[in-house]
């Protein structure tokens, strides 16, 4: 099975393997830099896409289903969130403590940059069904990682919930 992360005519079609370190990364990356409301929703997003809890080969999203925001400084600014987000991730942040290295997904973060890049967000309001509302924010820390924690869907982050 495989995982699907698309925006305008760009894809990036993962393995679940492939998914689980790309997700990983940019959690740790975004749980960083986190400190807008908007931010906050794109991390709920993210760990809506841990496999562990969602299930193997049934997650991925569209850009077009992010609420990027109403005005157009709102909509660059979450854009270049999600870019600051995947320079990090890209740059090594923290990985050491993922337990393994994770080979591929530099490739993979360098075309979700430029699907995000060249990506324009849509004018106007949703619906968006696939993206947390401002009550569905990844807003609780996990106290043992230091990463945005799975809260209000459950207890724990992704580093808590990995099979031992």
């Amino acid at each position: 099975m495989a995982n699907l992360f698309s925006g305008g005519d760009r894809e990036l079609d993962l393995s679940n393997g492939g998914t689980e370190a790309f997700v990983e990364v940019l959690m740790l990356a975004v749980s960083e830099l986190a400190s807008e409301a908007w931010d906050f929703r794109f991390a709920a997003l993210l760990i809506l896409q841990d496999q562990n809890m969602m299930g193997r080969g049934a997650v991925g999203f569209r850009l077009e289903e992010v609420d990027w925001g109403a005005s157009e400084s709102e909509r660059a600014r979450s854009k270049d969130f999600v870019l600051r987000a995947t320079a990090l991730a890209a740059s090594g942040h923290r990985w050491s403590e993922l337990g393994y290295h994770p080979p591929r997904v530099c490739d993979y973060l360098g075309r979700f940059r430029v699907m995000v890049q060249y990506f324009t967000p849509p004018v106007g309001s949703g619906p968006f069904h696939y993206f947390p509302g401002p009550d569905g924010a990844a807003v609780a820390s996990c106290t043992v990682h230091r990463v945005l924690s799975g809260l209000p869907y459950w207890e724990g982050c992704f580093l808590c919930n990995k099979p031992q």
